[in-house]
């Protein structure tokens, strides 16, 4: 599956999985308040918001052993303690996410959460939002096997939708860990959000390229309503 290829190059989705942690709604604030009451509690330097963005990509089981060695589940349990006290009160679902979603079920296309998040915490957000019924499947870190970037949860949250990995499903995220786990289990890799700068994309998606982009969730509708339609048009 090469990169950068246009939308209409490609087949519709039957599928669409997508990353949580902002790719649909607001969390840096609420993620940079946990960590940092957790640096304070293990006598560590705090994180700066930038190093905050820049840092949190790996699920717990997979970053906080390298963070905080052989203390890293008492590290863990105190980060969600804190998480859990605070999330719902902050939680924010970013602009458009909730008309893309609805008008994507309404298409017919399974949508399913593969998220670094633990699995429980995540759940509770998605019933928060009332988003549920969007959601064939809601994937959170420790639910599989492996997490983001293995495929295991990209596997686990297809399970039930009749559809296999490939070009018909779409993994869309903000990270090239989300990037990295679409090219994983064979998916198509969507990048949404603001479009990065170049010092950006060299640092961050140069080893794995989005196939597809969009600024926002209009414009990822917009081009499956094209190819809706041009799956339509009888072959000349």
């Amino acid at each position: 599956m090469s990169a950068r290829r246009r939308p209409k190059e490609m087949p519709r989705p039957r599928a669409i999985l997508f990353d949580w942690d902002n790719t649909l709604v607001d969390s840096w604030a609420t993620i940079h308040d946990a960590l940092n009451f957790l640096m304070r509690a293990m006598d560590k330097p705090e994180w700066s918001l930038a190093e905050t963005r820049e840092r949190v990509r790996l699920s717990l089981r997979e970053s906080f052993p390298l963070h905080f060695g052989e203390r890293w589940e008492e590290a863990r349990e105190i980060y969600l303690d804190r998480f859990r006290a605070i999330h719902l009160d902050r939680l924010a679902a970013l602009p458009g996410r909730e008309a893309m979603l609805r008008s994507l079920a309404d298409a017919g296309i399974f949508l399913g959460v593969v998220s670094n998040k633990t699995g429980a915490l995540l759940r509770r957000e998605v019933e928060q939002l009332g988003w549920a019924s969007f959601f064939g499947s809601v994937v959170g870190a420790g639910d599989a096997t492996a997490d983001k970037p293995a495929c295991e949860p990209v596997h686990l949250a297809l399970s039930e939708s009749g559809v296999m990995p490939g070009e018909e499903v779409w993994f869309v995220g903000d990270t090239a860990v989300d990037m990295e786990c679409a090219q994983n289990a064979g998916c198509v890799a969507v990048l949404l959000g603001p479009p990065a700068t170049p010092e950006e994309y060299s640092r961050e998606f140069i080893r794995f390229p989005p196939h597809l982009s969009f600024n926002d969730g209009v414009s990822l509708f917009r081009s499956l309503e094209g190819l809706r339609i041009d799956g339509m048009r009888p072959s000349s």
